[in-house]
């Protein structure tokens, strides 16, 4: 794929990205993102066959937009307990992000249909969450940071804390307070104290 053909996919990722944010994934068509691209059909076909593919690839794109802010903002020194917090940080401003997420069309993209089901992206990420918060875990522990019995029941507890505050922001809503608690008691469980102040 030329440089040209590679922006030109870029720019449809991120433009079909606001219409699923808009109107979630059930509701949006081909027709949908051909007129907020301002492309023709068979452009947008030479990429794509179809919406499932564009909303997977913009999931895989934001994933990896995310982990490259993460990764970006961790320092040489940080310790196992840093990064851990910064994590969490992150998580928090995603969120509280309310307008700008893709929360409501990933959770419609996996309910629509079995065939997705079987081949779970969200599942794949979950799981590979779970491994690296594990090993994070692990590291800090063997540091003399945090104070653990399991890493891997700890590390799925802090993930499916992380996917219910992600139902309850979009359903029941969420305040900072809320997650800073939250937080606090995620790293007061690891043998961290977390002052009012840090938690921004």
């Amino acid at each position: 794929m030329g440089e040209k053909s590679v922006q030109k996919r870029k720019y449809i990722l991120e433009t079909a990205r606001k219409v699923f944010v808009d109107k979630g994934f059930k509701k949006v068509t081909m027709k949908d993102i051909v007129e907020a691209c301002g492309i023709s059909r068979g452009g947008l076909y030479l990429y794509f066959d179809d919406t499932s593919q564009i909303f997977m690839e913009v999931m895989k794109m934001e994933s990896q937009e995310a982990d490259d802010v993460f990764s970006d903002s961790i320092t040489e020194d940080a310790t196992a307990a840093d990064i851990l917090f910064l994590f969490l940080r992150e998580q928090k401003k995603e969120l509280l992000r309310r307008n700008d997420t893709l929360t409501q069309a990933i959770y419609e993209f996996y309910f629509q249909s079995e065939p997705v089901k079987k081949g779970n992206v969200l599942k794949r990420q979950f799981d590979s969450a779970v491994k690296i918060m594990e090993r994070l875990i692990g590291m800090g522990v063997e540091q003399g940071g945090f104070a653990c019995e399991d890493c891997r029941g700890m590390a799925r507890h802090i993930m499916f804390v992380l996917e219910g505050l992600k139902i309850s922001a979009q359903t029941i809503g969420i305040t900072s307070e809320v997650v800073d608690r939250e937080i606090r008691f995620i790293m007061k469980s690891l043998g961290v104290e977390v002052g009012e102040e840090s938690l921004g």
